[in-house]
């Protein structure tokens, strides 16, 4: 006799759920899956209504079901966010060009904007080429350094207010074992964190951060979804690898030690008499960085130098300070130089977008169009003004029509809803 599905009590039951050991049915595997990462967005106040939102596709399975999730999401709650898919091309010949592949057919599914940058337009170097120069035990350190800084390249030139990233719970756990094994205090921190903070544009979250891996491979199976399954051609040797086989040897013994890991990394906390590293801004590009120069900087420079391997492994702060007075005292501004200069220029037009984008909109509205400031309100549609004029932004209280007390605030300009359209 066909087993039942443990939610429903009437559908046959499909699955096990990896991450309740539940027998349930697909349709009923859809509404949990989906749902719970609702209460993940919702709880952690991911989105506002009216921001840009930029998708990290890389046209793995993590990428393709968020943005699939994501859509169907916005729609159904209507979170009243624009999204878009923001891709990077590493540069690396027979994956990265395929993956890219599926994420332009992704782009057609979705119908979402997309927007491609290549480590070679922005640092003048492939991950090939780096490969080739440094070899293989420590690509991955180089790769990982210039996707950050390239994600938010990447925002600057969509203007968007938040990146959202397709890490699973395995992947975080996956980072405090890591972080654990290194003795990373700073970086033990920070990783459990559902939202960072960016380079001061835009903040980064991760909605699946309690959402398993074997979950997502399943919902993109049973919803069919088009995504790259091939591995990286270069993270075989990865560090990151022998965290993985640890951990997935544990969730065969224990399916919920994944969250397990994860809950105890936000429960750790770091004595106070601990001296954390400050962040600061990059001397040379103006990216965030705890020391005088970023690790993007140091890294790209050694390249373009020959010495490849300059700023792999513990560095000393003397050294730092030592490579940033020779950088400071060169008269070269080649390589480097000119890639960092962007970065900045690339803030200045990312603010004049939003200012021509805000005054297009006035032009074309009539009215401008507020949403409702208070946090609890429960029908944020916008809220149309009689008038231009911010004065009479007072006469717009309560008129989204929600019923919690926090739409008696006024709505706030800070929120002004824009089309691209």
């Amino acid at each position: 006799m066909a087993r039942k599905c443990e939610l429903c009590q009437a559908n046959k039951a499909v699955l096990k759920r990896p991450k309740t050991l539940q027998a349930i049915c697909r349709e009923c595997f859809y509404l949990v899956f989906e749902t719970e990462i609702h209460h993940t967005i919702v709880q952690s106040n991911l989105f506002k209504p009216g921001m840009r939102v930029a998708i990290g596709a890389s046209g793995g399975k993590d990428s393709t079901v968020l943005a699939y999730v994501l859509k169907t999401l916005n729609e159904r709650y209507n979170y009243g966010v624009e999204l878009f898919l923001l891709s990077i091309d590493e540069g690396i010949r027979g994956y990265r060009d395929d993956s890219l592949e599926t994420v332009k057919r992704n782009q057609e599914q979705y119908q979402l904007p997309l927007k491609i940058i290549s480590y070679k337009e922005l640092y003048g170097w492939s991950m090939d080429d780096i490969v080739e120069a440094v070899g293989r035990k420590n690509n991955c350190t180089f790769c990982g350094v210039f996707r950050r800084q390239a994600l938010d390249r990447g925002a600057l030139m969509l203007d968007v207010d938040h990146i959202v990233t397709g890490h699973n719970a395995d992947d975080i756990a996956e980072t405090i074992l890591m972080n654990i094994m290194r003795g990373d205090i700073a970086r033990l921190q920070r990783c459990t964190e559902i939202v960072t903070a960016g380079d001061g544009c835009c903040k980064r979250s991760k909605p699946f951060k309690y959402t398993y891996e074997k979950e997502i491979v399943m919902y993109a199976y049973f919803k069919k979804l088009d995504y790259f399954s091939t591995e990286c051609t270069y993270s075989p040797n990865a560090y990151r690898g022998f965290a993985r086989t640890f951990l997935k040897d544990l969730e065969a013994i224990r399916p919920s030690s994944i969250l397990d890991i994860i809950r105890s990394g936000e429960a750790m906390q770091v004595k106070s008499e601990i001296e954390l590293p400050k962040q600061s801004s990059c001397e040379r590009c103006g990216y965030m960085s705890s020391n005088r120069l970023c690790k993007a900087c140091v890294l790209l420079e050694g390249l373009n130098r020959g010495v490849p391997k300059l700023g792999i492994g513990k560095t000393k702060k003397s050294d730092w300070d030592k490579l940033a007075d020779e950088q400071n005292s060169s008269s070269d501004n080649s390589g480097a130089a000119q890639m960092m200069v962007k970065f900045d220029e690339l803030r200045l037009q990312a603010q004049k977008q939003r200012e021509e984008r805000l005054l297009l909109n006035g032009k074309q509205g009539g009215s401008d169009g507020y949403y409702c400031s208070g946090g609890g309100c429960d029908a944020p549609q916008k809220i149309t003004c009689c008038s231009k004029n911010s004065s009479t932004k007072q006469n717009c209280k309560n008129s989204c029509g929600g019923t919690s007390d926090s739409c008696q605030s006024d709505p706030i300009e800070a929120t002004t809803v824009v089309s691209s359209k």
